[in-house]
């Protein structure tokens, strides 16, 4: 790391730090910029991962993804091009020196209007791309995200500045080695944009019976097609992928209500009580009621 960089990285490590002073996720007056702050190792937590770009400062991190494993610390990035459902877990945390990150939030139609602008041509693969990845951060990109991140501190200059920094971001990760997870999902008809419309389909419908034949028809593929580059794209089967979020969504719900257990395993899709709480206990170690109490005990 230049010495330039390393005085970018402890200026924004400080602005993380002035504009959290406690541990979680923290919105700011920029929009889709996300600043977040653990000061110990967390429990692995499941979610759904919206598109996003992420940078460390200080710490690692660790999500799994299916069966693979993204580790990063300070100096690297991870993208998300699609909404995946991850485990992660901060793995390198503490009081004197906290993990420390900053999240950007985008859409398909922002990389659309840069590879536009920029006339990058995308050449469509045989085998789509893996829509989660780890990176080193470039000189350049830290020192638009910082220039992004300056404008929480100048907030009169974030309508017209941000717009266009959040645009350089995307396209210096556009430049960088992994641009083709970028470019597949932003332009329509590729393999990837229609994998990413099922995905869609499954997010807004996961209380529905999944058929593979009504899938596929959305993404205009062959059963085996679509299986193949889900796979490629979430590292899952669309099976696979409805069971992760109807399980973070029981998750989510049985927090409000803990005793409801079989009225929540309905509501997301199962039609068995024991096979909910089965599959539940083997995606987060504990059967629903143990599960909740211990999160409640942990974090509420």
């Amino acid at each position: 790391m230049s010495e330039k960089t390393h005085k970018q990285n402890n200026e924004l490590v400080n602005l993380i730090m002035r504009n959290s002073k406690q541990d979680g996720v923290h919105s700011t007056t920029v929009p889709s910029l996300f600043l977040i702050r653990e000061s110990m190792i967390t429990e692995p937590i499941s979610r759904v991962n919206e598109p996003s770009f992420c940078i460390i400062l200080q710490g690692e991190k660790e999500v799994l993804l299916g069966k693979e494993r993204f580790l990063y610390g300070s100096g690297h990035y991870i993208v998300a091009s699609v909404d995946l459902p991850v485990t992660g877990q901060v793995v390198k945390a503490s009081k004197e020196s906290p993990y420390l990150a900053l999240k950007l939030e985008f859409t398909p139609g922002q990389i659309l209007n840069v590879l536009n602008e920029t006339n990058i041509k995308f050449i469509q693969e045989k085998n789509t791309k893996r829509a989660m990845f780890v990176s080193e951060v470039e000189p350049f990109l830290i020192d638009a995200v910082l220039r992004l991140a300056r404008l929480i501190d100048n907030p009169k200059h974030i309508p017209v500045l941000a717009p266009l920094i959040k645009k350089e971001i995307i396209y210096w990760i556009l430049q960088g080695p992994h641009s083709g997870s970028l470019e597949q999902i932003a332009v329509e008809g590729s393999n990837a944009s229609r994998i990413r419309e099922v995905i869609d389909y499954l997010i807004k419908n996961v209380e529905k019976s999944l058929r593979i034949e009504e899938l596929a028809e959305i993404a205009n593929m062959s059963v085996s097609s679509l299986h193949r580059h889900f796979k490629d794209v979430t590292a899952l089967s669309p099976i696979q992928f409805q069971k992760q979020l109807r399980l973070q969504e029981a998750r989510r719900l049985l927090l409000d209500d803990p005793t409801d257990v079989a009225n929540v395993a309905f509501k997301v899709g199962y039609e068995s009580q024991s096979q909910f709480s089965r599959e539940y206990s083997r995606m987060f170690g504990l059967p629903p009621r143990e599960d909740i109490k211990r999160m409640r005990d942990n974090y509420i």
